[in-house]
């Protein structure tokens, strides 16, 4: 059975003419990476429904149809499952498809087609065939949205073997994050926090990145760590940012892959503190949180001084938009686990 398919590094900035450091939303440096790759690689298409025309939902694949034409930026039908089906007749063909799935409840319809073929081709093929598809996924909720329009489904397909999945945290990421994804030849399930659309950072389109698959300690600090991705990463740093007022100094990682995992820096951390806090806005139950507490403590049973506490969603279905501020982890639940901990 030959190996799965690596990783590629070629993924330089490719553009011409712009600034290398910007302030920039996250939604324009996806847009940005997805330019980038567009110029760089003709076999690159993106895909999804109204990501042309009207430059999508929340406008990330804004001008991408007007500047590299119809066939290389496609509108689709509302089919998830046609979408995923034909990016991977595409990939077998030798392009490199960028699928948007316009809101993380509509991914379902397509579930299919990602666990029963995307996964599948390279085992399948014995090596012969890869599958550079990235899906990517506007997940999370804190925008007031309708039914479907607010999930975290990542633990879904971070069980699934034989794909990857990534979250991005803040604009640089995204950018990086995303270039290294299409650059990647197995599929990539890419979430995207879409609560943090708009929040500015600064990008650096000409830095070198760290790979793909790691976590990295956003905020150092002894008291306790904290472990978190996607959208809840703002709220943690917030929470450290509070603790530290106080004379408590907590160490925030950002996990940024949850399959495959890169829990290194993450035990190397609880070595050091004693403690863990697992931060997600997705359900607790047979989660990508559930796998890290039962690691860590398989790990770092000897150095744990109290339990791994977990602040995530509740057990529930989203709940309408009046009631999601009590449903999504904020600051105050983050800080009260963390006296919890510090309490054993």
């Amino acid at each position: 059975m030959a190996a799965p398919a690596m990783e590629r590094t070629d993924v330089g900035d490719g553009s011409t003419g712009r600034s290398a450091v910007q302030t920039v939303t996250m939604a324009k440096s996806l847009n940005l990476a997805m330019r980038s790759a567009l110029e760089s690689d003709p076999k690159v298409l993106v895909m999804g429904e109204d990501v042309g025309k009207l430059g999508g939902v929340f406008r990330v694949t804004d001008g991408l149809q007007k500047d590299f034409g119809e066939h290389r930026v496609l509108d689709t039908p509302l089919a998830e499952s046609g979408i995923i089906g034909t990016a991977v007749g595409l990939a077998i063909r030798g392009y490199r498809p960028v699928c948007e799935i316009q809101f993380d409840g509509f991914i379902f319809p397509g579930y299919d087609q990602i666990v029963s073929q995307l996964a599948k081709l390279h085992f399948r093929s014995q090596g012969k065939v890869t599958m550079p598809v990235v899906v990517r996924v506007p997940f999370g909720g804190g925008i007031g949205a309708v039914e479907h329009h607010s999930e975290s489904p990542e633990s879904l397909f971070a069980h699934v073997a034989g794909v990857k999945v990534v979250a991005c945290s803040n604009p640089a990421d995204a950018y990086w994050m995303l270039r290294q994804a299409i650059a990647c030849d197995d599929p990539v399930l890419f979430f995207e926090p879409k609560r943090r659309y708009y929040e500015k950072a600064e990008l650096d389109t000409e830095a070198q990145p760290p790979p793909l698959f790691t976590s990295r300690v956003l905020r150092r600090g002894s008291a306790a760590t904290i472990a978190t991705y996607g959208p809840t990463v703002h709220t943690c740093l917030a929470a450290a940012s509070a603790a530290a007022e106080e004379g408590t100094e907590l160490e925030v990682v950002d996990l940024r892959s949850l399959s495959p995992l890169d829990l290194e820096p993450v035990f190397e951390s609880v070595r050091r503190t004693g403690r863990l806090v697992l931060a997600s806005e997705a359900p607790a139950e047979s989660s990508v949180t559930s796998e890290i507490a039962a690691r860590v403590q398989q790990e770092c049973f000897y150095s744990l001084e109290a339990p791994v506490l977990r602040v995530t969603g509740f057990d529930v279905p989203y709940p309408p938009t009046k009631l999601e501020k009590h449903y999504l982890p904020d600051l105050d639940r983050v800080l009260d686990a963390v006296d919890r901990s510090l309490a054993f």
